[in-house]
């Protein structure tokens, strides 16, 4: 992908196979997940005149190892972040790559790391969810959503979720979704207040942005968390309702991997494994595809995501042998 810091073009070309470095994995990827954050050119994550490889998270075999690599050996079946994933072979870092689950087939295992680690972030290490709490995601029918819902509903939580579709939300039932609010406005005050009996939601996953802001401190009860983890609305300056960050010692945090080094990003892959993949390997949660589509198709794909048309992740495969 080359941006002008404005537009993205997008095209296939041929490159090299790369060699892994220390530490590092050389995969065949076998499938990859697509997430909007890496077209959103406002998140800062492409600069202005320059070419990247593009694609954050995959799923494959291992050919190789870098020198210093002693938990992984050619031939393991692997997922984890992935620099570079829309491609046949791509280079993985140890600390940040899983042993596939044997649960999973490759799509799903691709659709897993990347926005399974944001969400277990979020919830886990800097929400301190509990079992029991209410959890509440603007646009849950989002991949990140669909994620939150799904491990948010595994740790013991209750859920309630908006979207502008009520057939998405109606589908999102099966998966636990507690209350479906069919809004795209800030107007969930009062439903949120009437399901938790006037107390409020004790965690917020704000995926929409800057709009829903205001209306999810308010609904927020004492002592909650609100993560924001994106601004699709494009909105990115709201209002403060400083007296009730005080009154009710609210936390409000980020969640973006932007400024943060390998090291850090790493930091939660052990509690993720020991909490998060024995609930993955036991059914869970499993990850939600919306469309498989082949890696020459990421246009197409690309296309579907920015019409909002999907439920779930998107994922391009290569060839799946075995699988």
């Amino acid at each position: 992908m080359q941006s002008d810091g404005v537009n993205a073009d997008i095209d296939l070309r041929d490159v090299d196979i790369p060699s892994p470095g220390p530490g590092q994995l050389l995969v065949r990827v076998r499938a990859a997940g697509l997430n909007r954050g890496e077209f959103i050119l406002s998140h800062g994550l492409h600069k202005a005149g320059t070419a990247k490889q593009i694609g954050m998270e995959a799923a494959g075999e291992v050919v190789s190892c870098g020198t210093g690599v002693t938990g992984f050996k050619s031939g393991d079946r692997v997922m984890g972040r992935c620099p570079g994933a829309f491609a046949e072979y791509a280079l993985m870092s140890e600390p940040e790559t899983m042993k596939m689950s044997a649960s999973l087939n490759w799509n799903q295992a691709a659709a897993l790391p990347l926005t399974s680690l944001v969400v277990f972030d979020m919830l886990v290490v800097q929400g301190n969810l509990k079992p029991g709490e209410w959890v509440f995601v603007t646009g849950v029918t989002s991949g990140v959503g669909v994620s939150a819902l799904t491990m948010a509903k595994a740790l013991g939580a209750k859920v309630i979720g908006t979207s502008g579709s009520q057939e998405k939300l109606d589908q999102l039932k099966a998966l636990g979704l507690d209350i479906g609010i069919c809004t795209r406005e800030p107007n969930f005050y009062d439903a949120l207040m009437k399901a938790t009996d006037g107390k409020g939601v004790d965690l917020v996953v704000n995926t929409v942005g800057g709009s829903v802001f205001a209306e999810c401190i308010r609904a927020m009860a004492f002592q909650a968390r609100l993560a924001t983890v994106g601004y699709v609305d494009g909105v990115l300056k709201a209002e403060m309702d400083i007296e009730a960050l005080h009154a009710k010692r609210l936390k409000l945090f980020g969640v973006s991997n932007k400024l943060r080094t390998a090291e850090q990003r790493a930091a939660a892959m052990p509690d993720f494994k020991k909490l998060i993949l024995p609930l993955v390997d036991s059914g869970k949660i499993v990850p939600m595809i919306y469309k498989t589509l082949p890696f020459e198709q990421l246009l197409e794909a690309k296309a579907i995501m920015d019409s909002n048309q999907h439920l779930g992740k998107i994922i391009l495969a290569g060839t799946q042998e075995g699988s």
